[in-house]
């Protein structure tokens, strides 16, 4: 195989064990030998490809919130009114992928990693930004000038409820936590 067409194959089988690496371990207490090790491929490869460590896990994150954002994207394709868009965001976010173990690990690790990173706080400072674009727009419909300040409470609350949820030690019950936040939405749109 060419070198040039197995790059991105390689890149990605790296991204992938990182993210099952950080899972695993539970921390970013992880090697670049063990996630290359896990992707099949040398240390000095993947050294070659991301250059550190950090730029590993960054290129990690972002493909959970390429993931993510490809989801909330499938989301939004099918609702119609403003309401059906909040609700479709709201979903998205209590999506089954989003709970699995290895998103969990690299979700709550990357928050970690971001309070001393400056690339991972600004991946994180984009994600907040689109979710709350997102909300915004569809919010102004219904709450006119509050629709900022909704969409702060709702993306506090999808973020809060998530975390809890997913530190719960049992399975999450993503309906309820979905349903915990539309709450909020109606009461919101009520006042």
């Amino acid at each position: 195989m060419p070198r040039h067409s197995a790059e991105p194959i390689r890149r990605a089988a790296i991204v992938k064990a990182t993210i099952q690496e950080v899972a695993r371990a539970g921390s970013l207490e992880v090697t670049v030998a063990q996630i290359a090790g896990k992707a099949g491929v040398s240390s000095a490869l993947a050294h070659h490809y991301f250059g550190s460590k950090e730029a590993i896990f960054v290129a990690a994150m972002r493909h959970v919130l390429t993931v993510f954002g490809a989801e909330v994207r499938g989301a939004l394709a099918t609702a119609d009114s403003p309401r059906e868009r909040v609700e479709a965001i709201v979903r998205a976010s209590f999506s089954a992928g989003s709970f699995r173990r290895e998103v969990i690990a690299a979700w709550l690790n990357f928050y970690v990693l971001a309070q001393t990173m400056p690339e991972a706080r600004r991946l994180l400072s984009l994600y907040r930004r689109r979710l709350k674009s997102n909300l915004v727009h569809s919010l102004r419909p219904m709450v006119g000038d509050r629709a900022d300040q909704v969409a702060e409470g709702l993306g506090a609350l999808i973020d809060g409820v998530y975390l809890r949820q997913a530190l719960a030690g049992t399975s999450p019950d993503r309906q309820a936590a979905a349903q915990l936040v539309l709450n909020y939405l109606s009461r919101e749109v009520a006042a």
